[in-house]
């Protein structure tokens, strides 16, 4: 575990790139700390890069310049002895990232069936729970082509909450939802980073990505945003709403859909 004066992310003059374009820079020298428990809002228009940037972050990626220490250990982490440390990090991609073949209850047990060993009783018994926790219960046995796409992005939050992660990464959570599931996935987000019952009741350290600022401006506790590979930390929503520049007025222009 790490102790309450370790950083959870430090990045130090970092530059990272695109997933697929290697050579397309999306962020340039980098300063970004996230201590235990923060919950963060990274801003960025479409074509931003600030999905690229999450997956680095979350070592999907590796930083081409810089330094980045993750829970005290350098990232990436690729090598199979630090598996454990690289679980202590869960990731939502954008749609959910679901398995067309498997039915939801399947691709929720998969962390458990990789990662723990546990009887089928007990896993199923876990899984179960999540699906009764995030409102997934009646598509258990619906495969990913015939749930709507807000339900999909569910069932990666599900998934990725199945080992219990100390951090979590969300990749434009909010996009696309109408007003109610918008509302369900705040109060939700909420809950764990204040320490929700699943977590036994430990606070997790939130890091989502954003094309709208304002639908978490009474949730989110810290603001960064990210336009033409300039990365600028803003602070508290107080320090969103004065700023003058220009990439964040644009963040502030709320959409009917909450994209």
């Amino acid at each position: 575990m790490n102790t309450p004066s370790q950083p959870v992310f430090e990045m130090r003059g970092v530059t990272a790139v695109a997933l697929r374009e290697p050579e397309f820079v999306v962020a340039e020298d980098v300063h970004w700390t996230v201590a235990p428990g923060d919950y963060w809002v990274v801003g960025g228009l479409q074509g931003s890069g600030k999905s690229d940037f999450l997956q680095m972050a979350g070592g999907l990626t590796a930083p081409v310049r810089g330094s980045y220490r993750f829970l005290g250990e350098p990232m990436p982490i690729f090598d199979e002895d630090r598996l454990g440390h690289r679980l202590r990090m869960g990731f939502v991609f954008e749609g959910g990232q679901p398995f067309s073949r498997l039915t939801l209850l399947e691709s929720v047990a998969l962390p458990l069936g990789y990662h723990r060993d546990l009887s089928r009783p007990e896993a199923e018994q876990q899984v179960w729970q999540m699906l009764e926790l995030t409102g997934l219960e009646s598509w258990a046995n619906s495969t990913p082509g015939a749930m709507p796409r807000h339900w999909q992005r569910r069932a990666g939050l599900a998934r990725a909450l199945m080992l219990k992660p100390e951090v979590l990464l969300l990749d434009n959570p909010l996009t696309g939802l109408d007003l109610r599931h918008r509302a369900w996935w705040l109060a939700f987000l909420r809950h764990l980073s204040q320490g929700h019952p699943w977590m036994d009741r430990r606070p997790v350290t939130l890091v989502a990505t954003a094309d709208d600022l304002l639908p978490w401006r009474n949730y989110a506790r810290q603001f960064a945003v990210l336009k033409e590979r300039r990365w600028t930390v803003l602070g508290a929503w107080d320090k969103v709403e004065s700023s003058a520049e220009e990439n964040v007025q644009e963040l502030l222009a709320l959409s009917p859909t909450g994209g």
